[in-house]
C-alpha cells in the first residue's frame, strides 16, 4: 500500500508577487471588441427600423379609422339632402378634426340593369384627407335616384 501524498492548494492574493501564469489572458482583444460593437450596431440599428415602422403603422392606423369614421358620417350627411343637387363639393370637419378635409364629387351612371323610367343611378365618391394630402381614403358609394 502506497500512501498518499497531499500538496496544499495556494491561491495567489492580491499581494502575491510571483509572475501570473504563461498563456493567460488579461482583457479582450481588438478584434473581440470590434465584432461586439458589429453585433451591437446590427441589433440597433434593427431596433430602430422596427420601431420607425411601429410608429409609421400606428398613424396609418389612426387616420384609416378616423377618416372612416368622417366618411361614414358625411356620407349620412348626404344621404338626408336631396341627391339630383348634388355636385362638386368640399370642406373641412371643423374644429374637431383640424387638418382632415373632404372631397365630394356625384355623377350620373347608366347601367343596362335599369329598367327605362326606373330609377337614375348616381355614383358618389367622397375622399377623406390629412395634411396636404399626404394620407387620402376614398369611398365610392351607388345611390337610387327615383324622379
Amino acid at each position: 500500500m502506497s500512501a498518499a501524498v497531499i500538496l496544499p492548494l495556494t491561491i495567489p492574493g492580491p499581494d502575491d508577487k510571483r509572475a501570473p501564469m504563461q498563456g493567460a489572458q488579461n482583457g479582450f482583444t481588438l478584434m473581440e471588441v470590434m465584432v461586439a460593437l458589429a453585433v451591437v450596431a446590427i441589433a440597433l440599428t434593427a431596433v430602430y427600423r422596427m420601431h420607425s415602422q411601429t410608429l409609421f403603422m400606428d398613424q396609418r392606423g389612426r387616420f384609416d379609422t378616423v377618416a372612416t369614421l368622417l366618411a361614414r358620417q358625411k356620407l349620412a350627411e348626404i344621404d338626408t339632402q336631396d341627391l339630383a343637387d348634388l355636385t362638386i363639393d368640399e370642406g373641412d370637419f371643423g374644429d374637431d378634426y383640424p387638418g382632415y378635409r373632404w372631397q365630394m364629387e356625384s355623377e350620373t351612371v347608366v347601367s343596362d340593369l335599369i329598367l327605362e323610367g326606373g330609377p337614375t343611378l348616381k355614383r358618389i365618391t367622397l375622399t377623406v384627407d390629412y395634411g396636404d394630402g399626404e394620407t387620402t381614403f376614398a369611398i365610392t358609394t351607388y345611390r337610387h335616384l327615383y324622379e
